[in-house]
């Protein structure tokens, strides 16, 4: 197959688009901002018809809340069985919760209150006691033996269920990829719904939710809840991350990553680099972004600052104001004017390979020299709410052979981030990023030449990946073969 050159250079939106996307986005912005004050009202919403419609049946949530920290489905629901209610409804629309208790300033012990007022207290999920991988695996279980056992009450609950997500992007992608595991199982997939409490919140923009934490956030967790029970259902692409690397490098993995053990690669792969007998393999799921480079470097830094010192993030706007002293003491900015080589391009050390359809065969595609960032994106929202991809010409697209982007196309737009000059005037939207590709698979090998670590991000998860001199490292990264269901908050 001939190799369609990667675009040169930066092509700007045309002014007339680029001002309405502008204007569209502040417009927005407004609603959102008014309506989180309360200046503007959505229908009155009835908190005691809202509890009547969400609330599971007592028995239910408890048995669902033993069976996950217990971790017994099978005895929990034999246990509970008896307990059952003659007669009892099964509710409109059941919903349970996971918070996240560090996002939104750590604020999540005041929404998990708030949420007790409106839902029972079971159906509430603090991901440090209860992660999402538990639950698929015994509370969903424990209505499945239920059902089996004949109650009718836990089969309705299990077909209805939706959940709630009040955290960041990683946390919406961290319950995403567990409940993913589902459509290998078999049960019907619960659709998802957020409240955005992350810093970026770009998966909650994408869908409706809004893209930061209400001032009148009571009120905003109710009507997220009412959208949560009537919502339409999207589908939205994941992509399936497998990082293999030579035995021995040290690992701090963020939560979307799975360690797998020693691991076998494809042949594809190793007739073409040079790998070593024993590989180590991680595998995760993105919905958003993944990148490599700089802008993860500046997040893995505020995150480890996040984690050090936690009196230090307590909400969005400090979150952001970190962000950019991060971006300014990384090198982002005064690149040209030092001369340590993990501040250089990620040509030093990356090769890229791609495949433009699914069937079709890799190839490979150069790396612009200048370029300190890669990201590939799956959604039109990156770095809070901003477009880098941008809004191309149809004619710009016929002539570079790109498709117009959409959510679930199956298809990756990779882009490219030069200085920190080039990447603030992506981020307001005055020129767009760097196209390099549009992709159905990607594979990047990395040699680390005098680089010692390579900075890796998934949907604002980062991590520092070990490189070695005399192996690649390879990420692989495809379309996972189902949709990821989302709720729209629209």
């Amino acid at each position: 197959m001939s190799q369609t050159p990667a675009a040169e250079r930066s092509t700007p939106a045309s002014p007339e688009r680029a001002k309405a996307s502008r204007s569209l986005a502040i417009r927005s912005s407004i609603a959102d901002s008014l309506r989180a004050c309360g200046l503007i009202s959505a229908s009155t919403i009835d908190r005691e018809d809202l509890r009547r419609r969400i609330t599971i049946p007592e028995y239910l949530r408890k048995a669902m809340k033993d069976a996950a920290t217990q971790k017994t489905p099978v005895a929990t629901a034999r246990k509970s069985f008896p307990l059952k209610e003659i007669g009892q409804g099964i509710p409109e629309a059941p919903i349970v919760v996971f918070v996240n208790s560090k996002s939104g300033g750590r604020r999540g012990l005041e929404i998990g209150e708030r949420l007790r007022e409106l839902m029972g207290e079971e159906q509430i999920f603090h991901l440090s006691h209860v992660n999402p991988i538990e639950f698929v695996h015994f509370s969903l279980a424990v209505l499945e033996q239920l059902a089996e056992l004949g109650d009718n009450c836990a089969r309705g609950v299990r077909q209805k269920l939706r959940v709630v997500v009040a955290g960041g992007d990683g946390t919406v992608g961290w319950v995403l990829g567990s409940l993913g595991e589902l459509f290998e199982l078999g049960g019907p997939v619960p659709p998802v719904a957020i409240i955005p409490l992350g810093t970026g919140n770009d998966l909650s923009r994408s869908f409706g939710w809004g893209g930061s934490f209400p001032f009148a956030w009571r009120s905003a967790v109710k009507r997220s809840l009412h959208k949560a029970t009537n919502g339409p259902i999207c589908h939205l692409d994941s992509w399936h991350v497998l990082v293999s690397m030579p035995v021995g490098e040290k690992l701090e993995l963020p939560l979307s990553l799975r360690n797998m053990g020693e691991c076998t690669l494809s042949e594809d792969i190793t007739s073409e680099v040079t790998v070593p007998e024993k590989n180590l393999c991680v595998e995760g799921v993105f919905y958003n972004y993944f990148s490599i480079g700089m802008d993860a470097q500046v997040a893995y830094g505020f995150h480890h600052l996040r984690n050090t010192k936690p009196y230090i993030a307590q909400g969005p706007i400090s979150n952001k104001l970190i962000y950019a002293g991060y971006s300014c003491t990384q090198g982002w900015f005064c690149t040209p004017c030092v001369g340590s080589p993990g501040l250089r391009g990620l040509k030093n050390i990356l090769r890229l390979h791609i495949k433009r359809f699914i069937l079709s065969d890799w190839e490979q595609i150069p790396v612009p020299s200048d370029v300190r960032s890669l990201v590939a994106l799956n959604l039109h929202n990156y770095g809070s709410g901003r477009n880098p991809w941008g809004h191309p010409e149809p004619a710009y697209l016929e002539k570079k052979h790109f498709a117009e982007a959409r959510a679930d196309d199956g298809l990756l737009e990779i882009f490219g981030l030069k200085q920190g000059w080039h990447a603030s005037f992506v981020m307001v939207e005055l020129i767009d990023a760097k196209h390099i590709a549009q992709a159905a698979a990607i594979r990047l090998e990395i040699r680390g030449g005098e680089w010692k670590n390579a900075y890796m991000q998934m949907d604002g998860e980062p991590w520092k990946q070990a490189i070695n001199n005399e192996f690649s490292t390879i990420i692989d990264i495809k379309r996972v073969p189902h949709h990821s269901l989302i709720i729209s908050g629209e």
